[in-house]
């Protein structure tokens, strides 16, 4: 096979053929290996686990955690559950969104910046609570955002 994405992910795929429900930990590791989820994807694998196209592209629309395009290098999620609301998220996602000059599920031109919604992180008690890659920030207010950016782009 000539094509390197491809062959890339039958490689990732023969990890998880006879897993039981092997198919969405390959997305997973499918989206880590290559920051998204290739257009080729479900119909390379989707023989390897006995399913069809439309059956592996069903799974990667459903979970919203898997994304069609490349991604920012640095993955910013705002939880915009209830109670993150109750603590003024709205107020850091309308800032986010003009300080970012994104708009949720943009990402920079640069490829820096990525900037999702999520609902619910976890920490609903020290809300407004956000997610930069791996990790996790609570009580974020617009000026903690700026200070988390800047530390983004320091280390680019």
């Amino acid at each position: 096979m000539n094509d390197p994405i491809k062959s890339r992910l039958l490689e990732l795929a023969a990890n998880f053929k006879d897993e039981l429900g092997g198919v969405i930990p390959l997305l997973h590791q499918v989206q880590k290996q290559f920051g998204y989820i290739p257009k080729s994807c479900a119909e390379t694998v989707a023989p390897l686990f006995r399913l069809s196209t439309a059956e592996v592209e069903g799974v990667i629309s459903f979970y919203h955690q898997f994304k069609r395009e490349p991604q920012g290098k640095h993955r910013i999620q705002i939880c915009r559950a209830e109670a993150c609301q109750a603590n003024g998220c709205r107020e850091l996602e309308a800032f986010s969104k003009e300080y970012l000059q994104l708009e949720y599920g943009q990402t920079s031109a640069d490829g820096l910046l990525s900037l999702d919604s999520v609902y619910c992180l976890g920490l609903c008690s020290h809300g407004p609570a956000v997610r930069v890659d791996d990790d996790l920030f609570v009580e974020v207010g617009t000026e903690k955002l700026q200070s988390i950016v800047e530390g983004l782009n320091d280390g680019r």
